[in-house]
């Protein structure tokens, strides 16, 4: 207890002192009063001084009991933020509530949750310098089922077969796929399997739960269990590709006339060569069926049909073949005759010994169960003098590795994907890719042969290589209130330990990124003197790193000090300056406290104000 501020009154004859009792704990205040008649006290005055005196007793140990929400409490409460929100208010633009940047308006190829790292392979619309599509014509959708949340699941359930597409209005994709998947809906109605459609931008907790991560997606449904639609949109193909899922899915060859017409009309068939056209050998081999989409299953019991697919009358039973019309045209199989099995054979081994990255190819790459590739980018030019060396080599690992060719000079997909995987330059480059959930890219150095190919694919299957990282040029003048991060500075800045860092990913292309930067650029102003704190930014679509994962743009993500060896914060705060200062207090290491600019700072009292406060001293001092 600690008494201050004592001074006299008078007040009918009778002379008081009053003493301001101020308790302190913590940054919480308690004052009270207490009042003392000279040296005369009665009892009944003693008996109140006792009660005030346990019920301050009483509130000082409530306050002991609970002092981090005093202190907290009280901190929220003295830190004027006034000035920041006056920033949010003149500077910053509106932020659109719909997450765009979670959302992209993904491509064929990477419908598929195993490559969801391509989502960077669709060239942005920023860059499209031509005019808007023409409204698609008019067409009819009634047999088009639409559905919500409310229904989903009940609809799901009662029906055997669905095809569900997870749209947004606002998908350039979606509009050119409307007719087709409305032609197919009507088609398929006899088949009795209806096509449904479901907005996600308004059904963003069913589209959540189904991880849709780009528009259209596409599922279909068997008895309520969904595997992912990466077929062409066309009414043809989702019409075969249905038919194909709710067929036998295998078919049977009996005579050499069926089995001429099925090699001039099939790219890539599977035949199985069995004692009969039933039993337990054709359920496994049209289990199978059913989980490949992209070639046709068939089965015999005669020999000269058997030996018209390259397998000698003389095989045992039951015997597999997968013909293909590449540079390899056979392929036999000698596992067990089980689904799975068939499965991973089939899946292993259609894909030619080089596949041509194109919108089609790109989902059987990223589908297949072989997750490192070897991808070679050349411009038209030199494919003649490095394709065949590249080719060579591939059937040194087949079944291993993926081998798979980029022309750089396509802009609609080679262009991307070469500035995806920074293959710049104008002579063949030659990367290895890890394509599963924790990607990596190893760079072949030196003249493209075979010897040197087949080194490097061995060091790649036994996890010898050094991974390579896009990176821009550090940048020699790094003194801005937002620090540039490249990849080969990325451990420097954001890695430190003893500083807590904000990182912004962004794409120089995305409109969202724009509308934040002034809010950005005035939260690092703010912020620049604490020497605890860095503010920085990386260009995501030249720069790359392994804990700098930009799930879309922008990405915000803070890296506390003394903590980087585990994953960054997501910040989830709102794209203000408040809040985003507040996330960082929150969840920094190192405690800090704002300094208020100068122009914001509490003013003293004016002249006026001051010679009134001394009068009005003066004055009572002559009346005491």
């Amino acid at each position: 207890v600690k008494l201050q501020n004592s001074k006299t009154l008078k007040r009918r004859r009778e002379v008081c002192t009053l003493s301001d009792a101020q308790v302190s704990v913590g940054s919480l205040t308690i004052e009270i009063s207490l009042i003392s008649v000279n040296s005369l006290l009665t009892h009944k005055m003693t008996s109140r001084l006792i009660l005030l005196l346990s019920l301050v007793s009483l509130l000082l140990f409530s306050v002991l009991l609970t002092p981090s929400l005093a202190v907290a409490g009280a901190d929220d409460d003295d830190e004027d933020l006034s000035f920041l929100e006056a920033d949010d208010v003149n500077g910053a633009e509106p932020e659109h509530t719909f997450p765009t940047d979670t959302f992209s308006d993904d491509d064929d190829f990477d419908d598929d949750g195993d490559f969801e790292n391509y989502d960077d392979f669709e060239v942005p619309s920023a860059f499209d310098d031509e005019k808007e599509e023409e409204e698609v014509a008019k067409f009819d959708d009634k047999d088009v089922v639409v559905l919500t949340d409310r229904n989903f699941s009940d609809f799901v359930g009662d029906n055997k077969y669905v095809m569900v597409e997870f749209y947004a209005p606002w998908c350039g994709h979606c509009k050119e796929l409307a007719p087709e998947y409305a032609a197919a809906a009507t088609e398929l109605k006899a088949e009795n399997v209806p096509l449904v459609k479901v907005d996600a931008t308004v059904e963003n907790e069913l589209a959540e739960n189904y991880e849709v991560q780009g528009f259209p997606t596409i599922y279909f449904f068997i008895d309520g269990e969904h595997k992912t639609y990466s077929g062409q949109r066309t009414k043809d193909a989702i019409v075969t590709w249905i038919k194909k899922k709710i067929g036998p899915g295998i078919y049977n060859i009996t005579t050499t006339e069926d089995a001429e017409r099925v090699l001039t009309s099939g790219d890539k068939v599977v035949l199985g060569f069995l004692e009969s056209l039933v039993g337990p050998e054709t359920e496994q081999l049209a289990a199978a069926s059913k989980l490949e989409d992209d070639l046709n299953f068939y089965q015999t019991t005669n020999p000269n049909v058997a030996k018209l697919f390259n397998i000698e009358d003389t095989a045992k039973h039951p015997a597999l073949v997968l013909l293909k019309k590449e540079e390899e045209k056979v392929v036999h199989y000698d596992g067990q005759f089980t689904k799975s099995a068939i499965v991973k054979f089939v899946s292993a081994n259609k894909l030619p010994l080089v596949t041509v990255f194109t919108r089609e190819s790109g989902a059987s790459i990223f589908s297949s169960p072989i997750k490192k590739q070897v991808l070679l980018f050349a411009k038209t030019n030199d494919t003649d003098k490095v394709f065949p060396t590249f080719q060579e080599a591939a059937k040194l690992f087949k079944g291993k590795l993926i081998f798979v060719f980029v022309n750089v000079d396509d802009e609609e997909v080679g262009k991307p994907v070469s500035d995806y995987f920074g293959a710049t330059g104008d002579s063949p480059k030659v990367i290895g890719y890890t394509g599963n959930e924790n990607p990596r890219k190893y760079i072949f150095g030196g003249e493209i042969t075979v010897e040197k190919l087949k080194a490097f694919g061995e060091d790649f299957l036994v996890d010898k290589l050094k991974a390579f990282h896009k990176s821009d040029p550090i940048p020699e003048d790094n003194e801005g209130d937002v620090k540039i991060v490249v990849g080969n500075n990325f451990d420097d800045i954001v890695l430190d330990e003893s500083k807590d860092v904000l990182l912004e990913i962004y794409a120089p292309w995305c409109g969202h990124c724009q509308s934040l930067e002034p809010t950005y650029n005035k939260l690092a102003k703010h912020l620049r003197g604490i020497e605890s704190l860095v503010i920085a930014k990386m260009d995501g679509t030249t720069n790359e790193h392994p804990q700098g994962k930009a799930e879309g743009f922008p990405t915000l993500l803070f890296f506390p000090a003394g903590n980087k060896t585990t994953d960054p914060i997501p910040v989830d705060a709102d794209r203000t300056v408040v809040a985003l200062y507040k996330f960082i207090k929150k969840h920094a290491t190192i405690p800090f406290k704002l300094p208020k600019p100068a122009s914001s700072t509490t003013t003293s009292e004016s002249p006026e104000a001051k010679e009134g406060a001394n009068v009005e001293s003066s004055n009572e001092k002559d009346e005491l």
